[in-house]
């Protein structure tokens, strides 16, 4: 049975929906996905080495939801319980694959710019994401999660299903393996001082 029609379904919330697409209601979960699939594409863009990857796990993760529905417990938020598959999802893909890539411009780049300021924040991004590119998998999620996205630790956890000591650890060394990786972008001044100055 419907429990919305059309227009309708914009007054309920996300765990009515995900329940009334367990119930069966064919539209709920298009309304959901309408609600939350910027941020779940972004999560994924982060948390994959390449654009491609990232489409493929978003919709290994979307699919994964729509089957598991039924299994979704309040004690979350619905978006949350969403990210998690999505994370998850990735991880998985970057399991199997098992191979770093370089990280590519990504398709919806804009031209090129000829100012000297645009092209050096460019190439910081990119050299960033290269960087990220080169951590562990673990790693990389509990960083994007905490340092990119701007989630508490304790959120951190509940979205890896990991205690938060864990996701401490795994940023702590993801930190230092970036600064390690960054550490030629440090300006001129703090690369040439004197030994003992």
């Amino acid at each position: 049975m419907r429990i919305y029609r059309g227009i309708a379904g914009a007054g309920l919330t996300d765990a009515q929906l995900l329940a009334a697409h367990a119930a069966g209601d064919p539209h709920a979960f298009a309304e959901l996905l309408g609600r939350h699939q910027d941020h779940l594409w972004q999560t994924a863009r982060r948390t994959s080495y390449t654009a491609e990857d990232a489409a493929d796990a978003l919709q290994e993760a979307l699919l994964s939801a729509h089957r598991t529905a039924g299994s979704f417990r309040e004690d979350a938020a619905v978006r949350s319980w969403l990210h998690r598959i999505v994370v998850n999802a990735c991880l998985d893909r970057i399991r199997r694959n098992k191979a770093r890539p370089t990280v590519p411009l990504s398709d919806d780049d804009p031209e090129p710019a000829h100012s000297r300021d645009v092209i050096a924040d460019r190439e910081t991004v990119l050299a960033i994401e290269d960087a990220l590119a080169m951590l562990p998998p673990e790693q990389r999620a509990a960083v994007v999660i905490v340092d990119l996205e701007g989630h508490s630790v304790a959120e951190a956890a509940a979205l890896l299903g990991v205690p938060a000591g864990t996701v401490k650890s795994r940023c702590s060394r993801a930190r230092v393996k970036l600064a390690q990786q960054l550490e030629y972008m440090k300006p001129e001044r703090n690369q040439t001082r004197a030994p003992g100055v």
